[in-house]
């Protein structure tokens, strides 16, 4: 053998040497990081268990809460009653009205729509809406339905302010924004949903028009021993004074963490898509969570920690959904009964207490795994 093969065969062997120290140092993270994050999980299941286990028991929350991380349940219950007539009993199959959780739905098939080049949101709603093209409607664009800047009015047919100046809340909006939907795919609404349903395998959703399925868990005011059952339910939600884009999708705690972790992990939009969904393009003062920051059917967080979230209210039936992208959880809540007679604060105190419990919760987990890491790394 000569100098030059010897030369060869040192690089050869020092390579395969270095590759497998390489491939060591990366097992040994790999199980360090596995290793937290079960420690950080155990940890969460307990303190989920106490402090939302006290928020159902302090208000007898009648429905279904959900915490989960990727495959792994962290924390689930259900209590209460779908019917109340029947007294038959919540669980994790039961269907629910998830009101304006929909919407987030709708700014979706829109930004689908982007991306097969069908539209942009930056166009004016005139070029696809013939309602829009009176002079004081006519610069409405299709991004400031979905961020609810556009000035239209839920009640009644003038503007509240000058298209994109100020944040007004319009269901009406969203109801456009599923009729450029029609428009542009040339197909119903509910086709498009569907189609978005099965992308994501979420069997069990459906729009208000279209559920034929079992496990309702239909809609009552009052409380437990006086109740009313919501006439209608769920067919009243796609009626045009609610809409299926604003406020009529039905679906359950599994099939909302399949739509969060898709929807955030990439799988639905391109990227570009999923930024602008995401991204703050308006500032809302929420009547009973506060101040926050707006997306496209989206509300987050204007701190810490980074949260996705959307509150949604139809005649009996709160709800709210979650998600936080820096630890991959979903937080889905959600109810069949209301007792109006005591307003909406009272309503949402069960949501607002679970959703201060695991803000607290993820900001703790967040700054607990950098200490761990930290604490595991070599000098």
């Amino acid at each position: 053998m000569n100098f030059k093969s010897l030369f060869f065969l040192l690089i050869l062997t020092t390579t395969f040497s270095c590759k497998s120290e390489a491939e060591k140092i990366a097992e040994q993270a790999s199980t360090r990081n596995a290793v937290i994050d079960s420690t950080i999980n155990r940890f969460q299941k307990k303190l989920l268990a106490q402090q939302i286990d006290s928020v159902f028991s302090k208000y007898n929350f009648n429905g279904s809460v959900a915490v989960l991380k990727n495959d792994e349940v962290l924390y689930q219950k259900e209590n209460g009653f779908e019917d109340f007539k029947q007294q038959k009993k919540l669980d994790s199959s039961s269907v629910f009205a998830i009101a304006s959780v929909s919407k987030q739905f709708t700014a979706v098939l829109i930004l689908l729509q982007e991306d097969l080049g069908k539209l942009n949101t930056e166009d004016q709603v005139s070029k696809y809406l013939s309602d829009f093209e009176s002079n004081q409607f006519k610069s409405i664009t299709i991004k400031e339905l979905l961020n609810h800047t556009s000035g239209i009015s839920d009640f009644g047919n003038g503007l509240l302010s000058k298209p994109g100046k100020e944040f007004h809340y319009s269901n009406k909006g969203f109801y456009y924004l599923g009729q450029i939907i029609e428009k542009v795919s040339g197909k119903s609404y509910d086709e498009n949903i569907n189609q978005l349903f099965d992308k994501v395998g979420m069997k069990s959703s459906s729009t208000a028009s279209s559920f034929k399925g079992k496990n309702l868990a239909s809609a009552f005011t009052g409380n437990e021993k006086d109740f009313y059952e919501v006439d209608n339910m769920p067919k009243r939600l796609a009626h045009e004074s609610i809409s299926v884009p604003a406020g009529g999708i039905l679906s359950t705690v599994n099939d909302l963490h399949r739509w969060n972790t898709s929807l955030y992990q990439g799988k639905i939009l391109k990227p570009a898509s999923l930024k602008k969904f995401g991204e703050k393009s308006a500032d809302r003062n929420h009547q009973i969570l506060g101040k926050m920051d707006y997306g496209f059917g989206i509300m987050m967080n204007v701190g810490k920690p980074v949260a996705y979230f959307h509150t949604g209210y139809v005649k009996g039936a709160p709800s709210l959904l979650i998600y936080y992208p820096e630890s991959q959880t979903s937080v889905v809540i959600l109810s069949n009964i209301a007792d109006e007679v005591r307003g909406k604060n009272s309503i949402f105190n069960p949501h607002k207490e679970i959703k201060q419990i695991t803000d607290a919760i993820q900001n703790t987990v967040i700054d607990l795994r950098k200490e761990m890491i930290k604490a595991t790394l070599p000098e």
